[in-house]
């Protein structure tokens, strides 16, 4: 069993609440702060919500989810913890003004992570002292869902604080990646936002519409990236000969490709397409509904795949 950890969840918007759900569901002791009006009721109505889904999954054996209640302020709510999740909004200043309030208040042992994912760490250690307990935790949304988190420090990063961190996402049943080097977007977002850039641009060029495009993603190769990623998924498609021979076959291909892959721009036209044609694919259905599908596509892929991963 899992060492119950005192964990707080600073911001408890979107991404705050489903870490809050999912270490709850670990059987962390969880804190909670957010100082925006309507917050509790907002984060218990999204556990209450979630909690269902994380019971299909195993990965809460409690019948009833937890009832938060927000601590008065971020130094009440780090008091004592072990781990600490921020995600407040990506606002410099913000984190910045948040980490200078807390840092006096941390227990030793504590590891802050921040879910930030358009920032730098160098950027967010600016707000500390000293940051050797700082890292990068990034998820991939709703985290109580997604298991990829995103691992990173620097120079001024404790090593340990990392381990302790993966540890601890592991534990909650988090499969981890630890980012090298620090660029702009991390990893996993750096190659959606390259796929999104060649599918904008497959519209905007007229080759097929919003939907066709999404449609060759989920009904393609979007199938099998859920299994395996794409260096193994080719090496694959070369069969015994692996990735040498894929490389060898196939790289005039990749090189045509690559030489016209489009460079779009969000401009106003291109929005305005792009919210048409994803308006045609929604059709009417709330956003709500589709939510709730994407969850549901999502618990059913993780629990089909969880034999056959040993998890």
């Amino acid at each position: 069993m899992t060492e119950r950890l005192r964990t707080a969840c600073l911001g408890a918007g979107v991404i705050g609440a489903s870490w809050a759900t999912l270490f709850a569901a670990a059987g962390h002791e969880v804190r909670l702060y957010d100082p925006a009006e309507g917050a509790e009721e907002a984060v218990n109505a999204y556990t209450a919500r979630a909690w269902p889904t994380l019971r299909e999954l195993g990965a809460a054996t409690a019948p009833e989810p937890p009832h938060f209640a927000l601590s008065a302020s971020a130094e009440d709510a780090v008091a004592g913890a072990d781990f600490v999740q921020e995600s407040v909004p990506e606002r410099l200043e913000l984190k910045h003004d948040l980490y200078r309030r807390i840092e006096p208040a941390l227990a030793p042992q504590a590891v802050v992570a921040s879910s930030a994912s358009g920032l730098l760490v160098r950027e967010m250690q600016e707000g500390w002292r000293d940051p050797a307990r700082f890292v990068l935790g990034h998820p991939f949304n709703p985290p109580h869902l997604i298991p990829l988190v995103e691992l990173l420090g620097n120079e001024r990063t404790d090593p340990a604080a990392l381990d302790r961190a993966q540890s601890f996402y592991e534990g909650c049943g988090k499969q981890t990646i630890r980012v090298q080097k620090e660029v702009p977007g991390h990893v996993a977002n750096r190659l959606q936002a390259a796929l999104w850039r060649e599918a904008v641009s497959l519209v905007t060029d007229g080759v097929a519409s919003v939907e066709d495009v999404d449609k060759a993603i989920w009904a393609g190769p979007g199938l099998r990236w859920a299994a395996m990623g794409p260096h193994m998924l080719f090496a694959l498609g070369a069969g015994e000969a692996g990735m040498a021979e894929f490389c060898r076959r196939y790289a005039p291909s990749f090189r045509r490709w690559w030489d016209t892959l489009g460079a779009p721009d969000l401009d106003e036209a291109t929005v305005a397409a792009l919210s048409e044609g994803v308006a045609g694919e929604q059709g009417a259905r709330p956003p709500q509904d589709l939510m709730a599908e994407r969850d549901r596509l999502i618990v059913a892929m993780l629990k089909a795949s969880a034999p056959v991963r040993g998890r």
